[in-house]
């Protein structure tokens, strides 16, 4: 049914038609994965699950996104998987490996493309990335830094890496792509802290002047190593304004276990919930619902995830529904932030988990 979303626009579904169409599809991906995975379909009967039970998506069963650490959770033959995913970790840390067919992988770069259309048009533009191009080396694995690249490719006219193997900043490589697109809209692309340690530390004091006025800093994770050094959000974007003269600002929220569907900040700097996806906050106590404005544990579902049974996951993230349907910048759905890890959670998030090396 992923075909009923593809004809609607991405944000353009108040909330009683979104969970229509959402709770119908996660019912048939649910009873999908209990036929297909024998380990989901226990988890399902340790739960005692009716689907004529389910009157909303936040009615559809979830467990925590440490089980794909722990277990190999896959709906297809293991000669169908096209590709496998893993977390990020640090050194010692398990990690979660999500296993994909060429069906799923089409749906999650359809998707993140429609996402990312709706900020930066739909024209192909060239894309910088903050990163080494040995991140790519292994194109059956992908760390979740290798899966977002990946996922950004469709969207790029060129890319180009502006990282050595050594993680030195290559200024040949930078002032290359600015000589033939910095004159137009280009993407930058990177994890937080990456962007920040290697290109922000790397130039601040430099005398060379790189101007990235006409690119959009796309970000995701690594707030907490930035935070802990008393850079927040707003600290971040003051000093890539004022040594770059960037002010077109892309932060998302996503994981590896459900990669394409990715919460984008919108020019209020909030992060959205598509039609794709949803968001539901549970508190910690016993799991039922927050309200809107109140903290707890956040959960997520997700249409995309037909080769495993990663639809609906409870994340070790803490966060905030603060509203839904009624965000300035006009998209419809809920929008959210994220306050971090909930205590005693591993830190995995793909540049937190780099930040542990520096």
């Amino acid at each position: 049914m992923i075909d009923d979303f593809y004809a609607l626009d991405t944000y353009g579904l108040c909330k009683e038609d979104k969970d229509r169409l959402l709770t119908k599809e996660l019912l048939a991906l649910t009873e999908h994965h209990r036929k297909e995975c024998n380990l989901y379909a226990n988890i399902l009967k340790a739960m005692n699950y009716d689907p004529l039970k389910v009157a909303h998506a936040s009615d559809i069963p979830f467990f925590p996104v440490r089980l794909f650490k722990e277990m190999d959770l896959l709906s297809i033959p293991r000669e169908d998987i096209f590709k496998i995913m893993t977390s990020s970790g640090t050194t010692g840390q398990a990690v979660s490996k999500i296993f994909v067919d060429k069906e799923t992988a089409m749906m999650q770069q359809k998707v993140m493309i429609k996402i990312l259309s709706e900020y930066l048009g739909k024209q192909r533009i060239p894309i910088m990335v903050i990163d080494t191009p040995s991140v790519m080396k292994d194109r059956k694995q992908f760390t979740a830094r290798g899966a977002a690249i990946i996922g950004l490719q469709v969207m790029a006219r060129r890319i180009s890496y502006v990282l050595n193997d050594d993680m030195s900043l290559n200024m040949e490589a930078l002032n290359e792509f600015l000589e033939k697109n910095g004159n137009s809209k280009f993407l930058i692309f990177g994890f937080t802290f990456m962007v920040w340690q290697h290109l922000f530390e790397a130039l601040k004091n430099s005398e060379t002047k790189v101007d990235l006025s006409n690119g959009w800093l796309m970000t995701g994770g690594g707030w907490k190593k930035l935070i802990s050094s008393s850079v927040t959000q707003e600290e971040f974007h003051k000093r890539m304004n004022e040594t770059f003269g960037i002010v077109h600002f892309l932060d998302h929220y996503g994981m590896v276990e459900q990669t394409g569907c990715i919460y984008a900040e919108c020019e209020c700097h909030h992060l959205h919930a598509s039609i794709y996806s949803d968001v539901f906050v549970r508190r910690p106590e016993d799991f039922s619902l927050c309200d809107i404005g109140e903290e707890g544990i956040i959960q997520t579902v997700s249409v995309l995830p037909h080769s495993y049974p990663g639809h609906s996951l409870l994340t070790e993230d803490k966060g905030i529904i603060l509203g839904e349907d009624d965000c300035p910048c006009g998209r419809k759905g809920k929008y959210i932030k994220i306050l971090g890890r909930i205590q005693s959670a591993e830190l995995r998030g793909c540049s937190d988990t780099y930040a542990t090396k520096y």
